[in-house]
């Protein structure tokens, strides 16, 4: 199988920084903001981003997980049941300005979940939506992110691989591959 390295770890480590740097900036001391990590995959990213943004301003900043499982548009339409994911929300969104995060945004369907799960938590003032990896090109719905990594052009047959070195992996990577044919 073809790899192709799009990130490697040291890139991944300075945008992490610059992410944190522009929510500061657009954000100031968090006090009407909240993140919130994309089940499966943004819960890693989000404590990553909220841990580097605590060392680099010493404001704690809200944060948590939100899954989106039963918001999917194909939800009904699979041969197998999709098993759910936690959420842990313990604060309200009403009014607040809300960052979703999550590591590869590709067609744009678990992001526009994610906004309809959301809502049991209240209306947001703003949302805004943060990923590693912006696959453009392949949008099924009009979402952008308003922070990201990079932004690669891929076709339908390949992945992106987010890979942590905490999660058993030499170190942070960010690789396109391409599907096993079957």
């Amino acid at each position: 199988m073809q790899k192709r390295l799009v990130l490697d770890q040291q890139q991944i480590a300075i945008t992490l920084k610059r992410f944190c740097y522009q929510l500061i900036e657009n954000h100031d001391d968090f006090e009407n903001t909240v993140l919130l990590g994309l089940q499966p995959r943004g819960p890693i990213l989000l404590d990553k981003v909220v841990a580097l943004l605590e060392e680099i301003s010493g404001v704690k900043v809200p944060s948590g997980y939100l899954d989106a499982t039963f918001h999917r548009d194909d939800f009904r339409r699979r041969d197998f049941p999709l098993k759910a994911n936690e959420t842990k929300i313990d604060f309200l969104v009403e009014g607040k300005k809300v960052i979703l995060i999550d590591d590869v945004l590709y067609k744009g369907r678990s992001v526009r979940a994610a906004m309809d799960a959301m809502i049991a938590f209240g209306r947001p003032q703003k949302v805004e939506l943060m990923v590693l990896v912006d696959r453009r090109l392949t949008r099924d719905y009009p979402i952008m992110p308003d922070y990201f990594g990079m932004k690669v052009n891929t076709l339908d047959s390949q992945y992106v691989v987010v890979e942590w070195a905490d999660q058993d992996h030499s170190e942070d990577a960010i690789w396109i591959t391409e599907k096993v044919k079957s």
